[in-house]
Formats: C-alpha cells, structure tokens, sequence
C-alpha cells in the first residue's frame, strides 16, 4: 500500500510540474509581467497588444502585472524566475534589457527567455519646460559648458541614460544626471519646471509638446520620424546621438514549444492587426512588429552594441 501511494505521489508531482500542454492549454489567465509602472507607455502597449490577443482568441484571458523598478531588471528577473507552463509571460524593453547583462548586474541572459517578438519602437528625443531658453542642442550644449544641469533620465543604463552620455561625449559637456524612477516622474519635472531637460522617448511627450505643455528640441535619431516630422534630428543638428528603445514579448525558456508557437502566432497576429494598429497610433504607440527570431537577432546586435559602449565608458 505504502509503495502504491508513493507511486501515486511521484506521479502527482511530476503531473504538476510538467508545463502545461497546447491541447488543454489555456485553462486560467494568463499572467503578464510588465517592468514598468502603471501608466506608462510600456504598461499601456501591453495593456493595447494583449486586450487584442484576447480578443482574437477565445479562452485566452490576461492580467497585467507592474513590476517596476531598477531600471527594470526587477520585472525582467520576475519573468526569468516564473514557471515556465505558459500562465507567465512578459513585456521587456530596450535597452535596459540587455545593458543590465552588460553591466552584470542582472541575474538572467538573453537565453533565459523565449522570443515571442517585438511589438513597437519608441525614438529618443530631448525635450525642456516651455519656457526654456534651451531652444535647441546647441544651446543645450552652450549652457552645460556654462553652469552644471541638471538632466533626467530613466535610470542607470537606460535608453534615457545611454542617450545622455552620448551627448555628453560629443558636446562635451558634462550633466548633472538625474536618474528618475519612470518617464511619469520625468514628465512631472518637465512641466513642473524642476529639470532643465529631460532625454525621454517621444510617446511620452509628444502630447505635451503639442499641447504646448512642453518643449522637444530634437529626435534621436538620423532621419525625422515620421509623427513629428517638423522636428529636426539630432544628426541635422550637429551631433550624431541615435537612441530608440524596443517593447516586445517574451516567455520564460523552458517554455514548451507547442504553447511558444501558439503565442508567438499570437503576437504576430496582433501586432498586425488593423484596429490595434489604429489604437496604437491614436495613443502614439509607433509599432515594429518582429516576429521571435528576427527580434532575437536585433537583440543580440543589441547587446553587442551596448558592450562596446559599455567598455569604453562602464556604468
């Protein structure tokens, strides 16, 4: 009897630990991580991706699960630590995904998770109080080699931060850094007058700017994005600081396959769908959709980018 019963035991256990299996799967909600605080606009893109995932897919439920913190790496260490049968997956962002491993402080690496595939950019913009005199980069370099500023960013190793530094090495200037909690801290400081400039992302601002709340005097980037398109570049202004950050989907690795194709289908299906896209303009979320390989790959490129950085100038 007592045999028996330890039998029975042994394959209750491994029952219970086995991820779940596509053919029964999904039988409760779905847990989203998101290392961000609510409100934002990584908690708002997957709040958007994910009410269309369940819309498109009858069974499929989600809850969403901030997890902020250093710069992310709490929520992102959350995912990497879940149990991999499906009920926990995630939303990560760049680069703070990777600059973390770069600067070893995170306790997972790219092969701790499963691809699912990327869902929207955001470019990287510099943005001051309204009624800043700092009307431009040059003027933001003229008047840090004239008095310390002080300048917030998302964190240590952040796109934010990457961003400044950047800046920082080409004007050079050196800010009085500021690293902030989350872009609602930093927006608060903008129209609150308290920063004299900010390095953010344009979702974050572009509202405020056009509400005339706030001042963004360039775009990170080579060419003029394409929501902004009166806003000079930094590289038409004289300084070649590039910075955009990435929001995809991922799931813990030992995930098993059957349930990572589903959803990694289900990511792709979404990104691509006409009345998601039509919300996420309305609420500037800029999509780029990759499927889980092709976001694997930038990623990697990512983070070999980053290393460089990273050895030159360590955070």
């Amino acid at each position: 009897m007592l045999k028996k019963s330890i039998i029975a035991g042994l394959v209750l256990s491994v029952a219970m630990a086995a991820p779940a299996m596509a053919g029964s799967y999904p039988s409760k909600a779905i847990t989203v991580i998101v290392p961000s605080k609510a409100g934002g606009s990584t908690d708002r893109t997957a709040r958007m991706i994910t009410e269309t995932m369940k819309t498109q897919n009858k069974g499929f439920e989600f809850v969403i699960k901030d997890i902020p913190g250093s710069g992310g790496q709490k929520g992102f260490e959350a995912i990497n630590r879940a149990r991999p049968d499906g009920y926990t997956i995630g939303l990560v962002f760049t680069p703070q995904l990777v600059a973390h491993i770069v600067s070893k402080r995170a306790r997972y690496t790219l092969d701790s998770f499963r691809i699912l595939g990327n869902v929207a950019q955001d470019p990287g913009i510099v943005a001051v109080p309204k009624d800043s005199k700092i009307m431009n980069l040059a003027d933001l370099a003229k008047m840090a080699k004239a008095k310390p500023l002080t300048v917030a960013v998302n964190g240590i190793g952040s796109d934010d931060f990457l961003a400044a530094k950047s800046f920082e090495a080409k004007a050079g200037v050196t800010f009085n850094l500021l690293p902030t909690k989350g872009s609602t801290e930093q927006k608060a400081g903008i129209l609150g007058g308290h920063f004299d400039a900010a390095f953010m992302n344009l979702s974050q601002m572009i509202a405020q700017h056009k509400a005339g709340d706030a001042r963004i005097i360039a775009i990170l980037a080579a060419d003029r994005d394409e929501n902004m398109s009166e806003m000079p570049t930094s590289k038409e202004q004289g300084y070649e600081v590039y910075m955009t950050a990435t929001r995809g989907m991922v799931a813990p690795a030992k995930i098993d396959k059957a349930i990572l194709d589903q959803l990694e289908a289900m990511v792709v299906k979404a990104v691509n769908d006409p009345d998601f896209k039509a919300k996420a303009k309305k609420g500037n979320i800029y999509l780029a959709p990759m499927n889980g390989a092709d976001y694997l790959s930038y990623l990697k490129g990512l983070q070999a980018d980053t290393q460089a950085v990273y050895d030159k100038a360590p955070w």
